[in-house]
């Protein structure tokens, strides 16, 4: 396995029926199809993502797959309250390949955690190097050591590594 495998690393941070989840800077949302498959009828996944044209991706691929618990929202992850999610309303969320990315990595940090239900999980999933002209500048890489110091500084608890792939790294945190 060469790249991130989205239905592997729901897999391994073990999400269940009945959970509610964001998928936070979703993109072309493998995450948010795989979580909603998962998460089933009981369960919700909010897609949140600043460009429309995904989340309409989204949206379509969704209805491709008759997956009616995926709620679109146009929204900015790096605003605390940016999402629109109410305090404490999801069991986990996932920033997948978003961190490399990110402005304003702190606030990003904050709004998963103000949305986020105590003892409740987020999975990061960033790449780990720029491999020959595949993923982000090298300049641009978000090692594992700082996501680890970012999401700790903020309260969050490591609860192990995922493998997440051979050029990304997969960390669930936990919120105290």
């Amino acid at each position: 396995m060469s790249f991130a495998d989205p239905k592997y690393n729901i897999e391994q941070f073990g999400l269940s029926n009945g959970m509610i989840v964001a998928d936070l800077g979703s993109g072309s949302g493998f995450y948010t199809i795989e979580s909603s498959r998962v998460v089933g009828s009981e369960g919700r996944v909010y897609a949140v993502d600043v460009q429309k044209d995904f989340l309409d991706k989204i949206r379509n691929s969704a209805n491709l797959e008759r997956l009616y618990n995926i709620e679109i929202i146009l929204g900015d992850i790096e605003k605390v309250g940016g999402t629109r999610l109410a305090d404490m309303s999801v069991d986990a969320v996932i920033v997948s390949n978003v961190l490399f990315q990110a402005e304003d990595r702190e606030s990003l940090v904050m709004e998963a955690k103000r949305i986020l239900r105590s003892n409740g999980r987020i999975l990061v999933v960033d790449w780990a190097d720029s491999f020959n002209g595949m993923g982000p500048d090298s300049k641009n890489i978000f090692s594992e050591n700082e996501a680890l110091k970012l999401f700790e500084g903020e309260g969050f608890i490591k609860d192990r590594n995922i493998s997440a792939g051979d050029h990304h790294y997969g960390i669930v945190f936990r919120k105290k």
